[in-house]
């Protein structure tokens, strides 16, 4: 592949009257310029983009920082960042931090990681990416961005609480909203809830959501119908004994996972789930799908988190304005998927 340099010399012209030529700006002939472009097509001349864009301290590239690619969330995000990024003509670099594999979930309430973080940071400052954006595995406030930094960050799917560090998140509340909507309008008053952990953004913001609607239509709020689970399929089994035993005729659960819990307990206990109790599930999980009868659930906007992670990162990066609200916060909806599993009892 010819060099600018050999293609000058080809056609005994100066590199500057090459690179005018090639970027189209005026100055040569006719003659000349129709020369050096056949020329440039016969010896399969390609400009050194790498190069061009260094001297112009552009890389078109954006690094991204993953927390563990083997959690569910992380790489439909990553999905949606890559989708934008190549309708923009922009390359992502990307780290796998590996922390779940590392350490479990403990690593979500520490910040011993965070150096870890930085170095990651500074290697790909050092490869002249134009921004970071970092993809948490589960929503909770990180601090391991530097404030200090001299191109655009952002969080994804996790809070910087940093008015330099904007934060693209799901919209909890109204996901669950829009399940408990759904479930009251199909006449169920009594539904019971199993959370997640209790310290977990999500958990709380979808407890909120459970409230809102009760309170709009009028529904006693009942704290005896809040199970605490732990996001795994056994506390949902516990949760659901507990529940049935109170007379629920539906339970919603914080994820699909413990919704499959109280399918078995459902099951063992010779009911059938969407005809005798309603459950509704959160995540929108594939195996959602496969649960008999399929589950109404929420599905997680991860791929859109990621698209607008990488829409306000190219915004940032060009210098334009964010839509973020008063916290440096952008929420992204959720959709409600209906499927079999909760039952009209108005009928």
């Amino acid at each position: 592949m010819a060099t600018i340099k050999e293609l000058a010399k080809s056609c005994g012209v100066s590199v500057a009257t090459v690179s005018n030529i090639l970027n189209n700006k005026p100055g040569a002939s006719d003659k000349t310029r129709k020369l050096v472009l056949d020329m440039a097509e016969k010896l399969n001349y390609t400009p050194n983009i790498v190069a061009k864009n260094l001297k112009m301290q552009k890389t078109r590239s954006i690094g991204v920082i993953a927390e563990d690619m083997t959690i569910f969330s992380i790489p439909d995000i990553i999905d949606g960042i890559t989708d934008y990024c190549q309708e923009q003509d922009y390359q992502i670099l990307l780290t796998n931090l590996r922390l779940f594999k590392k350490y479990n979930d403990t690593y979500y309430n520490r910040e011993d990681y965070f150096d870890l973080v930085r170095l990651e940071i500074k290697k790909l400052m050092e490869k002249q990416v134009e921004g970071i954006i970092y993809v948490a595995a589960h929503e909770r406030i990180i601090r391991c961005i530097p404030d200090t930094l001299p191109i655009p960050a952002i969080m994804a799917y996790g809070y910087s609480k940093s008015d330099k560090i904007p934060s693209i998140v799901v919209d909890d509340v109204h996901g669950a909203a829009k399940i408990l909507e759904y479930m009251v309008s199909n006449g169920h008053k009594r539904i019971g809830v199993i959370t997640g952990k209790p310290d977990s953004l999500h958990a709380q913001a979808r407890l909120v959501g459970y409230q809102q609607v009760l309170f709009e239509n009028g529904i006693l709020y009942d704290p005896s119908l809040v199970m605490e689970g732990d996001w795994t399929r056994i506390s949902g089994y516990r949760g659901a004994s507990q529940l049935l035993e109170k007379g629920v005729t539906a339970i919603f659960c914080m994820n699909d996972l413990m919704a499959g819990g109280v399918y078995d307990r459902v099951d063992e206990l010779g009911l059938k789930a969407g005809i005798d109790v309603s459950i509704a599930g959160y995540d929108g999980r594939e195996l959602s799908g496969y649960y008999r009868p399929p589950l109404t659930t929420v599905s997680l906007p991860l791929h859109d988190i990621g698209h607008k992670a990488s829409e306000l990162m190219i915004d940032l990066i060009n210098g334009t304005g964010i839509e973020a609200g008063s916290e440096n916060v952008c929420y992204v909806g959720c959709e409600l998927q209906v499927r079999k599993s909760v039952k009209d009892i108005t009928l």
